[in-house]
């Protein structure tokens, strides 16, 4: 049974699960864990650890699935890096290097605490109305077993719902005809995405590429002369984020309203206090 949502309740339980998530791209743990597997590279551990559940896929089903990183990069890392580790390897390296993160970050006491336990049984509901058609992340990770322990649970099913959301999100930047670098770009505009020197930090894209990316979105009428979103911009990625919410809905509604309320709140404590305890790089989102 589905039940109606207020307003972007999905989202905004999706803007706290998805960090609690990517906490171990930023841990010591994660490159601690990889170098053990012969991966030093720190672009090619994240290619790993994301793509792994797919199998010893190409760079082109990781830069199709990835979307924002320049090819070029890809390719320079895939698939030579599971000539060093497997994916099965890498996963369990992943793994690993979860749990650290999570102990380092959270502590043992709250891991074993009832509020993670019921976090991840609310996920873990909202996740079995996830589809597989179309999504191709999310299907991957939906083929691995859940872990045994609460917060490992917690963790795998924030990252079904991530890859659930992320899939369908692509659908709509394509639909919005925003090439990788424009949704960036767009996304940065915001004040919501990641800053330039992070994008380019990361990415594989150059500043003359960015600034490609900054012209063509002018032409378009979505940045104004100071790279600024238009009010057309502003109803572009607005639209985006609600087309994403409609491709995203059924794991929420699947939930239930008060499912939805208690898992944010959930959620947001403990994000609160990975936060604090310095789970990101500073200055990571913004502008400039």
């Amino acid at each position: 049974m589905t039940t109606a949502l207020p307003e972007r309740a999905g989202r905004r339980c999706h803007n706290v699960l998805n960090p609690l998530h990517s906490t171990h791209y930023f841990s010591p743990e994660l490159a601690e864990q990889l170098a053990g597997v012969g991966v030093t590279d720190p672009r090619a551990a994240y290619f790993a650890v994301r793509a792994a559940a797919m199998g010893p896929v190409g760079a082109g089903t990781v830069t199709a699935t990835f979307y924002n990183f320049r090819h070029d990069l890809v390719a320079r890392h895939v698939p030579e890096v599971w000539r060093t580790a497997s994916p099965e390897v890498v996963l369990a390296a992943r793994a690993r290097a979860v749990d650290a993160t999570l102990r380092r970050l959270l502590g043992d006491e709250m891991l074993a605490s009832k509020e993670v336990a019921e976090a991840a049984e609310l996920a873990l509901r909202a996740a079995e109305a996830c589809t597989r058609t179309a999504r191709p992340l999310y299907a991957a990770h939906a083929d691995l077993p859940v872990p045994g322990e609460p917060h490992l649970a917690l963790w795998h099913a924030a990252t079904l719902l991530r890859e659930h959301r992320g899939d369908g999100h692509l659908a709509a930047l394509l639909d919005a005809e925003l090439d990788p670098l424009e949704a960036l770009v767009s996304h940065t505009a915001t004040g919501k995405g990641m800053a330039p020197r992070w994008v380019l930090g990361t990415r594989g894209w150059a500043r003359e590429d960015w600034d490609a990316a900054v012209d063509r979105l002018k032409e378009r009428g979505l940045l104004n002369a100071e790279g600024e979103l238009t009010d057309v911009g502003v109803a572009l990625r607005k639209e985006i984020e609600s087309r994403t919410d409609r491709l995203d809905a059924a794991p929420y509604e699947h939930l239930g309203a008060p499912g939805v309320e208690r898992l944010t709140e959930l959620a947001t404590g403990l994000l609160m206090a990975a936060m604090a305890a310095g789970a990101f790089p500073e200055g990571m989102i913004g502008k400039n």
